[in-house]
């Protein structure tokens, strides 16, 4: 009796310490969880219409929250992407604006002066935590995490670093952390001469011990943990899911059950990255992985009573891949209907996933088809927060927080775009048109206009019949760039020769033009 009496007791105690928990979270500002994805499509959801990849947690978050079917990524590629997501400039005046390598490891850094909204965050009181990959300045330079604004960063500094899931070592602020990886898995490389392509145990060599997602997994699930009693902003920029197609043997075996015919990618020749055998379980398991680390860290929230007071947001950086024998964006339908895949100003290249949960603020299960895009995050975050004052003056980005708390909110009056990489982009979207310009290396500056409401695989080029609005919209993108000495956008800040071949853009911009980038996708069968 007295057992059962002390046993009672423990599970009253218990009770009451969650809910002096909740009632501690309450009445603090709400912790922020962002969650970037790497390369994912528009389509690779199953609450986004996908079909072959299974995606439970990221599905039953949309049906906790509010589900946006017109946001926009940064940019096309990485760096400039996530740069417009942590200052709030759109790429016309953000500071990095296409993938920079530098030695000895990482990208073009984000300057000092520039403000992150980790800064703005960590300055109303918030410890803040980035897991994951940064691109945004490498060791040694004033662009790492910690000098930007994170009181703790454990991952990639380097975006290049990240093609490989087995790397020898990731970053813990400024200290290198061994990775049990005897030898690291390349993230680029073939397989050896004489190896027989039909034989799995060929691509056994691209297999480790160590893998990364789950390190810098614990280390953000730690970061909760050390921080429930404050305020905290956790950035989850996860590698995944970037090729190289590298996952656990386990996490295939579901996939390799459903009998796909799936031709091994050998990377014989060209570029790409390391072959696999089942390329496209192996796509699939990887994006179920990430759904299972978002699951688990949902799960933790609850756990510890933070999920009412607890703003989750979860995004892509950018479209799918255009490595077509890497991950086949056709069998997955991976944009749906959009035209266009990483690298490209057409919808797929930019056009992702985007969902905000926030218990008993954003409407369950609301879908939002409001234009917006990551230079919206950081107004939208500090107003949710309650530090709208904090918002600088001079930044691109307009909250939709009202959109989010289900009020009516005026439509953006325009979403700009630019990017001097693959060829040179420029786009503006206006209401429901669309203005973009590709080829600008070679001199173009055409532009071709879409009506998005009526087609939105930009399929019927409409400028010859709407000369107007054509006019109109270039002079608003003339508007919204401003001149990188770094990033010059070909044909607009140097002057088009007559003739410009691919070689010759590449040496002059450090542009690579795949032309699968601006592939139109067939939907799969």
């Amino acid at each position: 009796m007295q057992c059962r009496r002390f046993f009672i007791l423990l599970a009253c105690l218990a009770v009451s310490a969650v809910h002096a928990r909740h009632l501690q979270a309450e009445q603090r500002p709400p912790n922020v969880v962002v969650i970037i994805a790497d390369d994912l499509g528009y389509r690779e959801l199953g609450c986004y219409g996908q079909q072959r990849i299974r995606t439970p947690n990221l599905d039953r978050l949309a049906q906790q929250g509010m589900r946006f079917t017109q946001h926009y990524a940064g940019n096309a590629v990485c760096a400039p992407s996530r740069c417009v997501l942590m200052t709030g400039m759109h790429p016309g005046h953000a500071w990095i604006r296409n993938n920079r390598p530098m030695k000895p490891e990482g990208q073009e850094p984000i300057p000092s002066h520039i403000v992150t909204l980790a800064e703005l965050l960590r300055s109303r009181g918030y410890r803040t935590g980035a897991f994951g990959k940064w691109g945004l300045g490498g060791p040694g330079s004033e662009g790492v995490p910690w000098k930007q604004g994170f009181d703790r960063f454990f991952g990639y500094l380097c975006q290049a670093k990240a093609h490989s899931y087995y790397p020898a070592y990731l970053w813990s602020n400024e200290k290198q952390v061994a990775l049990n990886n005897r030898p690291p898995v390349p993230g680029h490389a073939g397989l050896p001469k004489g190896a027989d392509p039909n034989d799995p145990r060929s691509y056994d060599r691209f297999k480790g011990q160590d893998y990364a997602p789950d390190r810098i997994h614990a280390q953000a699930l730690a970061f909760v943990r050390e921080n429930k009693d404050r305020p905290f902003f956790l950035y989850y920029p996860t590698i995944i899911p970037h090729v190289a197609l590298h996952v656990p043997d386990e996490d295939l075996k579901p996939y390799l059950q459903l009998g796909w015919n799936d031709p091994p990618f050998t990377r014989a020749k060209g570029y790409g990255y390391t072959p696999h055998f089942t390329p496209r379980a192996a796509y699939a398991a990887m994006i179920s992985r990430m759904d299972r680390y978002v699951g688990r860290l949902l799960a933790l929230l609850d756990e510890l009573g933070l999920s009412d007071n607890t703003i989750v947001m979860f995004s892509s950086d950018n479209g799918t891949t255009h490595l077509k024998q890497e991950v086949d964006y056709e069998f997955f339908n991976s944009v749906g209907e959009l035209r266009g895949l990483k690298g490209s100003l057409y919808e797929g290249g930019i056009r992702v996933p985007a969902i905000v949960r926030w218990p008993h603020h954003v409407p369950a299960g609301s879908t939002s088809n409001r234009v917006c895009g990551f230079e919206d995050w950081l107004p939208t975050i500090l107003e949710l927060v309650g530090a709208r004052d904090a918002i600088p003056e001079k930044i691109d980005g307009i909250s939709f927080a009202p959109t989010l708390l289900g009020n009516q909110q005026p439509p953006r009056p325009f979403l700009y775009r630019e990017f001097p990489g693959y060829g040179g982009q420029q786009s503006i979207r206006v209401g429901d048109w669309k203005a973009i310009r590709t080829n600008m290396a070679r001199g173009n500056l055409t532009l071709e206009l879409y009506n998005l409401a009526q087609d939105p695989g930009e399929r019927h080029n409409v400028a010859a019949e709407h000369p107007e609005i054509v006019r109109r919209l270039e002079q608003q993108m003339n508007e919204q760039h401003v001149r990188s000495e770094i990033f010059p956008l070909p044909a607009v800040d140097v002057p088009p020769k007559k003739k410009t071949c691919r070689k010759t853009a590449k040496k002059a911009f450090g542009l690579i033009v795949p032309r699968t980038a601006f592939h139109t996708p067939r939907r799969a069968a």
